[in-house]
């Protein structure tokens, strides 16, 4: 819809990922359940690193801060784009696209110094062993932690102020899911070389500065690595920075192509594509990527749920002749003793891991059908709207 020169933008359309009606069902049920395993796995995480003592380290402080940002970041935008697959009216209010634009900026710049910040802690603890629980006290992690909030959320108001001064009389329609810097430039008719010029060098000077800090950290920690004999203690100093590596690879590739190219149609067009990465793919795959290949978390996760198994559920017999289990007897070994009056062993171990199982489908089912429940309530409301 354009708008003449004398005009005023007061809102937005933005034309989504596709314009063909029948793809709009098929995609709003895949970013639903995107979005849903995304909040369920990155809050799941958090409350585990909460709950279990053993996860109150440094690394953990900080994927707990990462995991956050993730999901404020895929949260600002899907809502939204969900209640628009369904609606044919797929506008945003000038003040909403601001605010949309500000938060992704902003978070946008949080990540980058938070894996920044992930990555010393990892040069600490493999570099220098010894004095980690000095370099890395509470108020240090405290401060790295924060330095990210801060800094992001200044550049990204300084960001986003350049954009909405500018005057949009061409059109109002965004070639986009949600409001992003590049096609947001191209519908201004005023001079755009303040904004592009300092896009260009925030983009560059962040993707840069935060890069080389993960770079030189593992370039440490390589050299550390390879001076390691054993074989085990190689792979299991690989084992922890490997995973990282491989999500800032996906993470800081897919934004240099996003932010460090002139904004034309073919550039806009391919963002729209490059955007999914950053905002569905890399918050989905952060949790699977950090926490659950780790042997902690994966311990955690068992010492969590056998608690909540011995706590909540109740003692049942394995059949009726039987005792209940909170009954059995057990060796020194820890290995279940002879019922004398059924004359039969009973197999501790596999009760609790069928008890852990059905607590965990119940616990994780429950926790998916709230999400679920209220993204779609969120969703209808929007539509009827």
């Amino acid at each position: 819809m354009p708008t003449t020169n004398d005009s005023t933008v007061t809102e937005f359309v933005l034309l989504g990922l596709t314009d063909r009606p029948e793809l709009q069902p098929l995609l709003f049920v895949l970013f639903l359940v995107v979005y849903l395993v995304t909040l369920l796995g990155n809050l799941g995480m958090m409350v585990l690193i909460r709950l279990d003592s053993c996860l109150h380290k440094p690394m953990y402080f900080f994927l707990t801060n990462l995991a956050f940002v993730d999901v404020c970041y895929t949260s600002n935008a899907t809502p939204q784009m969900l209640s628009h697959f369904l609606s044919e009216k797929k506008t945003i209010t000038f003040a909403g696209c601001f605010a949309q634009c500000y938060i992704f900026i902003a978070l946008l710049l949080t990540e980058f110094y938070m894996l920044a910040a992930m990555a010393y802690d990892r040069y600490v603890a493999i570099c220098d062993p010894l004095r980690y629980s000095v370099k890395m006290s509470r108020r240090v992690c405290i401060s790295l932690a924060t330095f990210p909030y801060v800094y992001g959320f200044s550049d990204g108001l300084f960001q986003a102020i350049l954009t909405f001064r500018l005057t949009f009389c061409r059109s109002n329609v965004i070639n986009h899911f949600y409001c992003a810097d590049p096609p947001l430039i191209k519908l201004s008719c005023s001079d755009t070389f303040v904004k592009e010029h300092a896009m260009f060098i925030s983009a560059g000077f962040n993707l840069s500065s935060s890069l080389a800090i993960i770079l030189v950290s593992y370039a440490f920690i390589i050299i550390s690595i390879l001076r390691i004999k054993s074989t085990e203690g190689r792979h299991k100093a690989f084992s922890t920075c490997g995973s990282h590596m491989m999500a800032v690879t996906l993470f800081y590739g897919t934004l240099f192509c996003m932010y460090v190219r002139p904004p034309t149609d073919k550039t806009v067009e391919e963002s729209k594509t490059i955007a999914v990465f950053y905002t569905f793919v890399n918050p989905v795959l952060n949790p699977l990527i950090y926490s659950l290949r780790n042997k902690d978390v994966k311990q955690a996760l068992k010492t969590v749920l056998r608690q909540n198994v011995v706590t909540k559920m109740p003692a049942f017999p394995i059949n009726h002749n039987s005792r209940p289990l909170s009954q059995v007897s057990l060796h020194f070994d820890g290995s279940p003793a002879l019922d004398p009056r059924s004359k039969r062993s009973v197999d501790m171990g596999e009760a609790l891991h069928l008890a852990e199982a059905l607590f965990s489908a119940r616990l994780w089912l429950g926790a998916y059908t709230y999400f679920a429940l209220q993204s779609v309530f969120i969703t209808v409301d929007d539509v009827l709207g």
